[in-house]
């Protein structure tokens, strides 16, 4: 069996990239959902506010667990409500596993001498670890531009004050 060239190769390890990040995005997104509710939510959940006696809490929390949370997203917006967000989230997800993998094989591939995915498997766990923090690191500097944008869109909007005075 011919080998492809390096950029069939390149493509198909960034297509195969973008397309496990998408997938594994979009699974997890309902997690990701309750999770940033949590995270915006102003008022401390209920049982934070009854271990903490100097704090004054003036308005019951809106979600106090995971399933309580889950429940309340479904009844009030629907399923549709667990993948809100997962656009631009897809838009940051695919191109960093895009890239982290074509630069993992590249750097596995100058590593090991060969770009056969079997000979990557013998390579020592060092230079298996380097070519991974690398990639991390390029995958990083390469999809920053979404992540910067992803940031921006998701905290326009009307910033919520808890009004006391």
């Amino acid at each position: 069996m011919e080998e492809p060239s390096q950029l069939k190769r390149a493509i198909i390890d960034s297509s195969a990239g973008a397309i496990s990040g998408g997938i594994s995005r979009t699974v997890t997104s309902p997690l990701d959902v309750i999770k940033i509710r949590f995270q915006v939510q102003l008022e401390p959940t209920t049982s934070w506010a009854l271990l903490r006696k100097d704090l004054v809490v003036t308005a019951p929390s809106k979600y106090t667990g995971m399933f309580q949370a889950s429940k309340d997203i479904l009844r009030e917006e629907g399923l549709k409500g667990f993948w809100r967000g997962n656009v631009p989230a897809l838009l940051m997800v695919m191109p960093y596993t895009a890239i982290q993998f074509t630069v993992l094989h590249k750097l596995k591939t100058i590593a090991s001498g060969s770009s056969k995915t079997e000979n990557h498997t013998n390579l020592s766990p060092y230079l298996s670890y380097v070519s991974g923090a690398l990639a991390g690191c390029a995958a990083t500097v390469g999809s920053y531009p979404f992540d910067l944008l992803r940031t921006i869109l998701a905290s326009q909007g009307e910033p919520k004050v808890n009004e006391t005075n």
